[in-house]
């Protein structure tokens, strides 16, 4: 890669690769070290930078960290997730705004994009629940580029989940992850993935 013309970017090393993709688990099982207030708030100040449309960044995510706002969680969420999200140092819930719109005058200001979304219901649900979902993929590789672990899962109620965190707002809840350091015990055989040729095509 020295032969590289100028300007061209360099790929990330392979230990940088191993760390967000290839290497990088879903864990189950985290030790007690705990996540300080300082690195959740670096995780949102890197993942805030990756691309939406029109800018329009509709994740919004609570971190649960107490027991208090774990016991008011765990009545939605499914059994099987239980433990491992109650035991978790930090439990993020991500949601997707459906007012996001009312923030584009500021966020994208070379078009009057707001008046894109006002009225549409199916286009603003259909955007924020995208770009949404995109922004809480780029939370996990944040959160993993900043040295801490991911426990992705869809596994609760997200109708009670909205009701009891976001009441009173237009937010709705997307996915949970769980954060900390993760611990090898409890953790699942590596799954195969797709090869190139079964999941693409070169058209």
């Amino acid at each position: 890669m020295t032969d590289m013309p100028p300007g061209d970017k360099a790929p990330l090393s392979d230990s940088a690769l191993d760390q967000l993709f290839r290497t990088a688990r879903t864990y189950n099982r985290f030790t007690d070290k705990p996540v300080p207030k300082a690195l959740l708030q670096a995780v949102y100040d890197l993942m805030k930078w990756g691309s939406t449309s029109a800018n329009c960044q509709p994740a919004r995510i609570l971190f649960l960290t107490s027991n208090e706002a774990k016991e008011r969680l765990k009545p939605h969420l499914d059994e099987g997730n239980v433990k491992k999200t109650m035991a978790a140092p930090v439990t993020a819930l991500i949601g997707h705004d459906l007012a996001f719109y009312e923030h584009l005058p500021e966020q994208y200001p070379a078009a009057d994009a707001k008046s894109w979304f006002v009225g549409d219901n199916q286009k603003i649900a259909e955007t924020a629940f995208r770009n949404g979902t995109l922004q809480g993929a780029y939370f996990m590789l944040a959160a993993r580029a900043l040295g801490l672990d991911c426990g992705p899962m869809s596994g609760f109620n997200t109708e009670g989940a909205t009701k009891e965190f976001f009441a009173g707002t237009k937010t709705q809840a997307n996915f949970l992850c769980n954060l900390g350091y993760g611990s090898e015990d409890g953790t699942y055989p590596r799954g195969p993935r797709l090869t190139f040729d079964q999941a693409c095509q070169i058209l």
